[in-house]
Order: C-alpha cells, then sequence, then structure tokens
C-alpha cells in the first residue's frame, strides 16, 4: 500500500468511520480543501452488479444540474453539414478519416469523443486505441447521436460519462470543491438518483450499497443514503 502523508494522515483522522448525510460530507470534504489549486470532487459508487454479465454492466451519461467545473476537450467524428454544426457548437477538434489516421499514430488529446451514425465505420476500427481510454463513441451513452449539436453543446457544459469498472464501482466526477456547499449536494443527489433509477431487472439484493465522495487530494467520506 503506498504511504499516505501526513496531511492525509491528519484529514483521514478527522473522519467518521460510519457515514453521515451528504451535507455534512459536503462540509467536511469542503474544510479539507487546504491546497493552492481548485481540487476537483469525485464520488464513488459501490453497486450490487456483476459487471461481467452484460445487463449489469452499468453505463450512461448525465448532465449534473452545475456542471463540473472543467474545460473539457470534445473530439467530433463528423462530414458535411454535421461537420460545420459540431464547429458551430464549440468542438475542438473535428474530422473524419483525417481525423482517425491521427489518432491511429497515437493523438488522444481531448476528453470526449462523438460520432454521427454515418461515421461508425471509419470510427469502429478505433476501439484497441480509443476502448482502453473510456473514449469510443456509443450509442448507450449518448455519444454517437444524429444531433450533434446538442451532444456537443452538453458534453461542453460539463455532462459526465459514467460505467461500472471490474470490481463493479462507478467513478464520477462531480464538480470542484470551489462550488458552493449546495451546488455539490445537488450534483451528487442528481447523480445517485439516475444510477437507482438504471437498476437493471436482474440485479438482486441492494443495488447502490455505498457512496463515498472524495476531493484530489482527500481521503473518501462515507455518505448516508
Amino acid at each position: 500500500m503506498a504511504k499516505r502523508s501526513k496531511r492525509y494522515r491528519e484529514l483521514f483522522s478527522k473522519i467518521s468511520p460510519n457515514p453521515v448525510s451528504l451535507e455534512e460530507a459536503v462540509a467536511l470534504l469542503k474544510k479539507f480543501a487546504t491546497t493552492k489549486f481548485d481540487q476537483s470532487v469525485e464520488t464513488v459508487l459501490r453497486l450490487g452488479v456483476d459487471p461481467k454479465l452484460a445487463d449489469q454492466n452499468i453505463r450512461g451519461a448525465i448532465s449534473l444540474p452545475h456542471g463540473i467545473g472543467k474545460t473539457v476537450r470534445v473530439a467530433v467524428f463528423a462530414k458535411g453539414d454535421n461537420e460545420e454544426k459540431a464547429k458551430a457548437a464549440g468542438a475542438d477538434i473535428v474530422g473524419a478519416d483525417d481525423l482517425a489516421k491521427r489518432i491511429k499514430e497515437g493523438f488522444t488529446d481531448f476528453d470526449m469523443c462523438l460520432a454521427t451514425s454515418d461515421m461508425m465505420g471509419v470510427v469502429g476500427p478505433l476501439g484497441r486505441v480509443l476502448g482502453p481510454k473510456g473514449l469510443m463513441p456509443t450509442p448507450k451513452n449518448g455519444t454517437v447521436t444524429n444531433d450533434i449539436a446538442t451532444a456537443v453543446r452538453e458534453f461542453k457544459a460539463g455532462k459526465v460519462e459514467y460505467r461500472t469498472d471490474p470490481s463493479g464501482n462507478l467513478h464520477v466526477l462531480v464538480g470542484k470543491v470551489s462550488f458552493t456547499d449546495q451546488a455539490l449536494v445537488d450534483n451528487i443527489r442528481t447523480l445517485v438518483t439516475t444510477i437507482r433509477q438504471a437498476r437493471p431487472s436482474s440485479v438482486k439484493g441492494v443495488f447502490v450499497q455505498g457512496v463515498t465522495i472524495s476531493a484530489t487530494m482527500s481521503p473518501g467520506i462515507k455518505v448516508s443514503i
């Protein structure tokens, strides 16, 4: 296990081993924000799923009410009118075969990759590059769409993807420590509600088994749900 800093150990000692209310957790997390940079806030949901089963691999995207406070670089596979719509909506990188060639050569300097449905023949072969980085466009989370302008605006505004990791957990960015307490509470509640509504019918027992919030440089705080 990695050795924790003195600061981290001091913060950890202030955390209750039992879950606390969301409001209490957010207030405590903001007290931990003693670094010179604006730390990101992440929510981890422990789910009672088996991610090896296709129907229990939770994946999608969500527009949080207060965004995530991060500049998102969006790449788009589109051509013709859709190319112009993507550029007008604020896409950072737009292309087709030329963009595919750059990605095959190792270019992945973007946070989100979108595509119109007619471009999937070009995008498909890039799965080996984009897949492991979580950047492969898919209809399930709205990154493959013919309403490309709306998708670009939503993801630039802070719409975020989520999907279970191999242990059945979801790690989702929900904002910055500079956000107001209420903004973070709103974002986290929206996330938890959305995930609960995504419960697969095949899941037995408790679906959302635990929620933890943390900042970039802080230990996690268990939240009562």
